[in-house]
């Protein structure tokens, strides 16, 4: 699924925030890599956060 650059940055930033708050990444994190939002990105480009987007169906 392709998604907008609004649905992309609420992925990674709720990512972000779950990270900050202690949840444990789903990749192996890579040395020196401290900051949560540079993980979740790599997270997002991996395809491996498990947040999903609703859309409603505009006719």
């Amino acid at each position: 699924m392709e998604y907008t650059k609004f649905e992309k940055a609420r992925i990674i930033g709720a990512r972000a925030l779950q990270l900050a708050y202690g949840a444990p990444p789903i990749i192996k994190v890579p040395k020196g890599m401290t900051d949560p939002i540079d993980l979740a990105e790599l997270e997002y480009e991996k395809g491996v956060i498990p947040i999903t987007v609703i859309r409603d169906i505009q006719v």
